[in-house]
């Protein structure tokens, strides 16, 4: 009943995370196979990735999506996290209630831990938080769906991240986040902005 958490490659080089199935969740099929091209779920490094060289993952990320979803795990079967950041979500996205309410009871459980959240799914955000505060050390970043459109800050939220298809001097996402840690740290930038892949 372990949740299976990943050490990252790439730009998240030296962060962990805990990962689900991209591939399976509802949400990201649909984004996925959206008519518009301005969805940047189209482009989405995960499904690639899944499909293709990190296919070995996908048990273990279906393990996290099957357990996490399903029912509230008790505090007692959470894992300490002893990382000074940590991520949810280098690959995958929110389900339903019941696997952010396992998150933020993770969150609760190591207050000593900074934690950053990415989601587009303002719909289990906003139920959530309706009536339960967010803890001190999460981070929630909306992870904007459209390319090209820089979004205002939605409730809850800390910061949001947007994508762009040209350079810009507002860039201020270079690809190396275990350095940077702009968005696994609480400040004053609430806008960030990445050139598309």
């Amino acid at each position: 009943m372990n949740i299976h958490i990943s050490t990252m490659s790439g730009k998240l080089k030296g962060i962990k995370a805990i990962n689900t199935n991209t591939l399976t969740n509802k949400f990201c099929i649909s984004m996925h196979k959206s008519k518009k091209d301005s969805i940047i779920c189209k482009k989405c490094y995960s499904y690639y990735m899944l499909q293709t060289f990190r296919k070995n993952c996908t048990e273990k990320f279906q393990y996290n999506s099957d357990l996490l979803s399903t029912k509230i795990i008790p505090l007692e079967n959470l894992p300490y996290i002893n990382d000074k950041i940590f991520r949810f979500h280098g690959h995958g996205e929110l389900i339903n209630n019941t696997h952010l309410i396992n998150l933020i009871n993770l969150v609760n459980k190591n207050y000593d831990t900074i934690f950053t959240l990415w989601t587009k799914r303002l719909n289990i955000i906003n139920h959530y938080f309706k009536n339960n505060k967010k803890p001190d050390n999460l981070i929630l970043i909306y992870s904007n769906p459209f390319i090209d459109t820089i979004c205002k800050l939605p409730k809850h939220f800390d910061k949001t991240f947007n994508n762009v298809s040209q350079d810009t001097n507002k860039i201020n996402c270079f690809q190396n986040c275990i350095d940077c840690r702009l968005c696994y740290t609480h400040n004053k930038t609430e806008i960030i902005i990445e050139k598309v892949k």
